[in-house]
């Protein structure tokens, strides 16, 4: 296990570096300079809408049909609670020391009080969840977010969210337990129950998105990026390619026109 993880880091690094070489290198029209594998993304992107269509989709349906909302909530709430240990770790190290201790007295209250954070205690006492994950920290950091790349499996990604993938999906709470098939469940139970809470969404992107893969990726890059930056992302760090043009100043008409005194 542990072999694999250092492999894994080892590999993200190396895409990280080769990433935004690429990017740097890359030239087009907007967003192409943020992905420049867009051929080979889409087809891996056509393989996990199979996959999603065919397999998870539908146990993702079943499990909802079969498991009353309260109990997939608990199950929100358990893996939730982990996630804001985590998330205080990533504050801590972006030097967010006030969020940091706001995600421990979370963290410490679900525990406690809402056995193992199966209830939101914390919630109703006005501590909200605030999840931070590595990538963000490395964004923190000044890491920038490298080529757009998709993933078998896990879905949309760049090389920078990759390089902290490894440490994101290792923390679990499968990693308390040793056997195999513990971990696996645990594992399978998170993914399905995630799934079926998207349900609703993937039926309206299914229906709004002329082109699901843009939309897709453009959704996912606008999100990180005001999670790195915590929902205040400075404009002058785009890339000027990736900015719209902007629109021409229109002639003032008659209606509009000072008048002269």
């Amino acid at each position: 296990m542990r072999r694999a993880l250092t492999l894994s880091v080892l590999l993200a690094g190396l895409l990280l570096n080769a990433g935004c070489a690429t990017v740097r290198e890359a030239r087009g029209g907007p967003g192409q300079r943020l992905d420049p594998w867009e051929n080979w993304n889409r087809k891996v992107f056509a393989f996990n809408e199979t996959l999603d269509e065919n397999v998870l989709k539908p146990v993702a349906t079943a499990y909802s049909n079969v498991v009353p909302q309260p109990v997939r909530q608990g199950v929100d709430n358990f893996f939730g609670n982990v996630a804001d240990a985590w998330s205080a770790v990533n504050n801590f190290l972006q030097g967010k020391g006030g969020k940091g201790f706001h995600d421990l007295v979370r963290f410490g209250t679900n525990t406690f009080f809402g056995f193992a954070g199966i209830l939101d205690i914390a919630s109703d006492f006005g501590l909200e969840h605030q999840y931070e994950d590595f990538g963000q920290t490395l964004g923190a950091w000044g890491v920038g977010p490298g080529a757009y790349v998709v993933w078998p499996l896990l879905g949309p990604s760049t090389v920078r969210e990759s390089a902290a993938l490894p440490l994101d999906t290792a923390v679990s709470p499968a990693l308390a337990f040793n056997d195999g098939a513990s971990k696996y469940s645990i594992t399978a139970l998170r993914i399905v129950n995630t799934r079926a809470n998207l349900l609703g969404a993937s039926r309206v992107l299914d229906d709004i998105a002329l082109d699901k893969y843009t939309f897709v990726r453009d959704a996912y890059l606008q999100r990180r990026r005001s999670l790195v930056y915590d929902g205040e992302a400075p404009l002058q760090d785009l890339p000027e390619t990736d900015l719209p043009p902007a629109a021409p100043a229109a002639p003032p008409t008659s209606a509009s026109a000072p008048a002269n005194n």
